[in-house]
């Protein structure tokens, strides 16, 4: 049973800095991408960024240059420290794991809340 547990969300204030956790558990399997993604109120989940199992990394647009995704794999953990917050960055964060092989399946957390004030 994959499992995947988020923790770091919260209240801040515009400028401000976050991090975000998402602790694995269960046969995550060795060719894997990582990823956060984020839900806006009112909005559909978008990407937010995502690390590959050999490290690569991809970011939206909107996060570039802000936030960064980086991994542990001996924790199995990946994180999403997230600087110069603005108000539109508010939401609900989830983790999410595909495991790419024999056949993509994908899991997600249950969400951390982020709220940044203005």
């Amino acid at each position: 049973q994959v499992q995947l547990v988020e923790s770091g969300g919260g209240l801040v204030q515009a400028g401000g800095s976050l991090r975000l956790s998402c602790a694995l558990s269960g046969r995550i399997g060795s060719l894997n991408v990582l990823g956060w993604h984020r839900q806006p109120p009112g909005k559909q989940r978008e990407l937010v960024a995502t690390i590959a199992s050999g490290g690569s990394t991809n970011y939206a647009d909107s996060v570039k240059g802000r936030f960064t995704i980086s991994r542990d794999n001996a924790k199995n953990t990946v994180f999403l420290q997230m600087n110069s917050l603005k108000p539109e960055d508010t939401g609900v964060y989830y983790c999410n794991l595909a495991i790419m092989w024999p056949s993509r399946k994908d899991y997600w957390g249950q969400g951390t809340q982020v709220t940044v004030s203005s």
